[in-house]
């Protein structure tokens, strides 16, 4: 037994730790890693894959309503109370003898009936107790002009769930790619504040020295500890948001929001391989745009189903075959061998013609057609719609690329700015406010120049999007 326990106690205490280290993996990720995962296991991709999987079932669940169709049905019934038919007394003699064979055919007990009572009536039953009855009938559809029409559109219903697919996917990468940028941004937003504080306590430490010492004014150090407490403030942001960030990411990922993530990536190299001014020359094939194939999409179905409400007016031509045994008995014995079963087979045909529909099915026709030229005038609007996005996200794009190169150079001249500031401060040439004011800009200029690299990674992949490439 205690073998057997210390077992037990092993076993488990070897899972606890296994699984300790599963939850503790840290997952590293470059951006282009960080994309296929989500295109993998984000929830909305997983749904999109399902989807596509259900579009190719119903095409097969519209295909196979065509087919040949086999049913089969069994059916019992017990006569609790069997019904009783009234036959004329006048259709037969007044002998005993048909007395008897009446009162014996027919399970009543009627000892005398008199064929001179012209409105006399015998009661009878004619059916068993008990019936039970097995049938299986084959059916096969010979002509049905909607269900042709739904043929021809499953392939338009399959495209649609494949674009609709590469839709999703389009919108995963673009919130990966987002949420990868503002995790960057939170993390080098926490390095630049921290660097900051240092830099202001140390300079608080220094003019409260040399205010103590009657060498300093109090403004001085009231100044400083305003931009310190701002900072203070900004950093303690900045941490929540880099945590917070980073559980969006996992959100979109498709991981638990608390997983340990860790990104390969640095926000300067990344925006610097995001520059990319030959992409600017790319030929636009329309086509490839995943909007304007999902309003094609719409075209195709407003057709088909235009076809169909046509395809109404159509006869219809259905075959079938039916074969049966049906079995009797004043007893329940349908599964005894010497029981008598009656055989039965039906061969037949069904064709329905629509002759008459006071204007119904015009109506309906008209209707579609209304609705399929809509479709025809949407598209034109969703190419000019398109065409006017491919400029606007060129010049976003390109915008954004030369707000990333000024604002890099702006940061330089902040960063000289406010060292020759600090020199001029400590010297006594620069008052506090002056410090303060460059110090200010600095930090402006910082988080000037972290915004152009997020937006030229956010810019490029919305341009990317619309050239789908």
């Amino acid at each position: 037994m205690r073998h057997y326990l210390a077992a037990v106690i092993t076993i488990f205490t070897l899972y606890l730790g296994f699984s300790q280290n599963q939850v503790e993996q840290t997952n590293s990720f470059t951006l282009d890693e960080a994309i296929a995962f989500a295109l993998e296991n984000n929830y909305k991709s997983i749904n999109a894959d399902r989807d596509r999987i259900d579009a190719q079932k119903q095409k097969w669940e519209v295909i196979a309503s065509g087919l040949p169709q086999i049913s089969g049905a069994v059916g019992y019934q017990n006569q609790l109370i069997q019904p009783i038919t009234l036959l004329p007394a006048a259709a037969f003699d007044n002998t005993q003898s048909t007395i008897d064979i009446v009162n014996e055919f027919f399970d009543v007990d009627q000892t005398n009936f008199d064929v001179n009572t012209p409105d006399g009536f015998i009661p009878v039953i004619f059916s068993p107790q008990h019936s039970a009855t097995a049938t299986a009938t084959l059916r096969q559809q010979i002509f049905d002009g909607s269900y042709i029409v739904g043929v021809q559109a499953t392939k338009s219903f399959l495209n649609y769930s494949a674009n609709n697919e590469e839709k999703t996917d389009q919108e995963v990468r673009k919130s990966v790619v987002e949420s990868y940028g503002n995790v960057l941004l939170a993390k080098e937003s926490v390095m630049i504040y921290q660097k900051n504080k240092k830099a202001l306590e140390d300079n608080l430490f220094e003019t409260q020295k040399l205010f103590e010492n009657g060498l300093g004014d109090e403004e001085s150090v009231e100044q400083l500890q305003i931009t310190l407490s701002s900072v203070n403030n900004q950093l303690k942001n900045a941490r929540r948001l880099e945590k917070i960030t980073l559980q969006m990411l996992n959100l979109v990922m498709g991981i638990a929001i608390d997983a340990p993530t860790q990104l390969e990536e640095s926000l300067d190299n990344l925006a610097e391989s995001q520059i990319d001014f030959n992409l600017m020359e790319s030929v636009f094939n329309i086509e490839n745009n995943v909007d304007y194939k999902l309003v094609q999409n719409l075209n195709e179905q407003r057709y088909y189903e235009w076809k169909l409400a046509k395809s109404k007016a159509l006869p219809t031509l259905n075959s079938f075959i039916n074969y049966g045994a049906s079995s009797f008995g004043n007893e329940f014995s349908f599964f005894d061998g010497d029981q008598q079963w009656f055989e039965s087979s039906i061969l037949g045909l069904d064709l329905t013609i629509p002759i008459f529909s006071s204007g119904r099915r015009s109506a309906s026709t008209a209707r579609a057609k209304i609705a399929m030229e809509k479709a025809k005038t949407q598209l034109s609007e969703t190419e000019e719609q398109v065409r006017l996005q491919l400029d606007q996200a060129k010049s976003e794009y390109t915008l954004a690329i030369e707000e990333y190169n000024t604002a890099k150079e702006n940061l330089g001249l902040a960063e000289r700015i406010e060292n020759k500031n600090q020199i001029k401060y400590s010297e006594g040439i620069a008052s506090s406010f002056e410090l303060r004011q460059a110090q200010t800009q600095l930090y402006d200029a910082q988080q000037g120049y972290l915004q152009s690299m997020v937006a030229v990674i956010n810019k490029k992949t919305a341009f990317e999007l619309i050239l789908n490439e």
